[in-house]
């Protein structure tokens, strides 16, 4: 998917509608409630930048990931939640389903479906932002 048909892009910039409810937006990421929350809490921070998904980053995407994670933790807070007890990471191809880099934030865990629940454990197909920092400095 390029940039142009990415549904993503088109509410980061907010190119047609109706688009969710931007809650935060900065000049490189917005948050918004996900469409489908599996939980009471179930946000995405997911960059301007057309970035096809976790498998494109590289170095040079360090302080955006960084930045996405500390804006979705503030956030978190300005909610009344704890970000150490939510769950805030990364699905990892094939097991995506927006072509869009996409950083969910969930709480409480506890709402979650045993399904949900597996789908969204650290695990191969979803990691969390700490997995990447090391991912990346050792792969480039």
């Amino acid at each position: 998917s390029s940039a142009r048909d990415c549904f993503f892009c088109d509410f980061a910039h907010r190119r047609s509608g109706p688009p969710p409810i931007l809650e935060v937006e900065t000049d490189e990421y917005v948050i918004f409630k996900d469409k489908n929350p599996v939980a009471k809490h179930h946000y995405l921070a997911i960059p301007k930048e057309h970035l096809h998904s976790f498998n494109v980053l590289n170095k040079s995407h360090l302080g955006l990931v960084q930045r996405m994670e500390s804006g979705m933790a503030a956030f978190l807070r300005s909610k009344n939640v704890d970000p150490e007890k939510a769950i805030i990471g990364f699905h990892i191809p094939p097991f995506i389903s927006v072509k869009h880099l996409h950083l969910h934030g969930i709480y409480p865990p506890s709402d979650m479906s045993w399904g949900n629940a597996i789908s969204f454990t650290s695990s191969f197909w979803f990691k969390k932002v700490l997995y990447l920092f090391t991912y990346i400095c050792k792969t480039f």
